[in-house]
């Protein structure tokens, strides 16, 4: 095999040159076992960040990503139906994940997800996991293919088994401003993905206020790169481009989160918004697995799985089985405490909301305690908001903002002050936008 230097690599990615496949699994490699210097790795993920990479090599690169560790293989697993799994990119009070694998799974599919932990003022499904006392986010992979396949579903974190590399090259991605690189984010999101043994996977790509990708040209971009990509290396995926101008849903924050999914499970609430791009989502997984034959029939089967208490049932046992309460449904209140000042956010005058800057709702929550400004800070899991209302929705005297969830006083006014900034309210109801905006496939990349 030929020789290669890092610097000799960077170098010539540097100076705008495509990488052949043999070079980035060298660097690939070498990022995951140490001989590439964080500092070269630094310096990798810069010179892509500015001169980006071809189809050819973002596919390279998110193979050797892969391959860097475990692969798991599902066929003598018992799973109950095809391997099936989602991703989104991150907003706020995005929950969609804790609905949507045991929906898939109440309707035959298996679900083994591998989620993220919040990065900046997104929230991370591990995060929200982590509320529940007891729930094993890093368990083995005996135990994770166990569950998914008693369960039919299983979301836990990245373990230093699969995709090692992506480890390691995301904590410098976080601190190198290298975060937003559109070959970097697919050969992250889908080097796990693929690395986890699925058979489809379909991506919800976030665009608008609260998203990495703030306009719907940059959502689309990356939403084409991932599915082009995916389709290239072998697992066939669909991107759906949805919206992320304010809260998905009513709460935002780890254990309120949870709270919401428990009662959009049990009936007890559910958001239109968050039900809709959650049916969305879990009807193009249950077509693209052959476990539905339209969307007619997918949506009839969510239905089902929701009204008959089904889907609800599997979370139950998923919690359980991964070490959480096994009455997480019955003791809600019990097991997801609250802090102690709960306050709600008045806007300075009465009307419609009519604009949302949901990145300072996030910043805001962050504020909290609720998200993290160093990798290593420590997150206070109850702090957030619930009740949040959205675009065209009345507010005035009676009706808040939303309610602050905080451990202090002034922790409740000065969320309360960024909150009430970052939300317009107008006179006349402005239209509700879509929330679903653009579905992206292979045909179309």
């Amino acid at each position: 095999m030929e020789e290669f230097f890092p610097q000799e690599i960077i170098r010539k990615k540097r100076d705008g040159a495509a990488l052949g496949e043999d070079e980035l699994r060298f660097i690939v490699d070498g990022i995951a076992d140490g001989s590439v210097s964080e500092g070269q790795a630094a310096a990798f993920a810069m010179a892509t960040f500015f001169r980006d990479m071809d189809a050819t090599e973002r596919v390279a690169l998110t193979l050797a990503m892969r391959d860097s560790g475990t692969v798991l293989d599902w066929k003598d697993a018992g799973l109950p139906g095809p391997v099936l799994d989602k991703h989104s990119t991150g907003g706020i009070g995005d929950k969609v994940s804790l609905i949507l694998a045991p929906l898939i799974a109440a309707c035959g599919g298996a679900v083994p997800m591998i989620s993220g932990r919040g990065l900046g003022h997104t929230g991370g499904t591990l995060d929200k996991l982590d509320g529940i006392p007891g729930y094993n986010t890093t368990p083995n992979l005996e135990t994770f293919r166990r569950v998914t396949a008693d369960v039919g579903c299983a979301i836990i974190g990245q373990t230093a088994d699969l995709a090692p590399a992506d480890g390691r090259l995301y904590a410098v991605r976080d601190v190198t401003a290298t975060v937003e690189s559109i070959p970097l984010i697919t050969a992250s999101i889908l080097s796990k993905k693929l690395a986890a043994g699925l058979d489809r996977l379909v991506m919800d790509v976030k665009t608008g206020s609260g998203a990495f990708a703030d306009t719907e040209r940059a959502a689309v971009d990356l939403a084409t790169s991932i599915v082009d990509v995916a389709n290239g290396a072998g697992l066939p995926c669909v991107a759906l481009v949805t919206e992320m101008d304010q809260v998905l849903g009513r709460n935002a924050g780890n254990t309120l989160e949870v709270r919401e999914c428990v009662d959009f499970l049990s009936g007890a609430h559910r958001d239109p918004r968050l039900e809709e791009v959650t049916v969305a989502l879990v009807s193009e997984l249950l077509g693209m697995g052959e476990l539905a034959t339209s969307d007619a029939d997918a949506r009839a089967q969510i239905k089902s799985a929701l009204d008959s208490g089904a889907a609800a049932e599997r979370f139950a046992r998923m919690v359980s089985a991964l070490g959480g309460p096994a009455d997480i449904l019955e003791k809600t209140d019990h097991w997801l405490l609250g802090p102690p000042v709960v306050e709600p956010v008045h806007a300075d005058r009465a009307g419609y909301i009519d604009r949302v800057d949901a990145r300072a709702i996030g910043v805001a929550i962050m504020g909290l305690g609720g998200g993290r400004r160093r990798a290593d800070d420590q997150i206070d899991h109850a702090v957030g908001i619930s009740q949040a209302n959205g675009i065209g929705d009345a507010v005035g005297a009676d009706v808040p903002l939303c309610l602050v969830h905080a451990r202090t006083e002034n922790d409740a006014l000065a969320a309360g002050a960024a909150i009430r900034a970052a939300v317009h309210v107008t006179h006349d109801k402005p239209d509700t936008p879509p929330i679903v905006r653009r579905r992206i496939t292979a045909s179309a990349a």
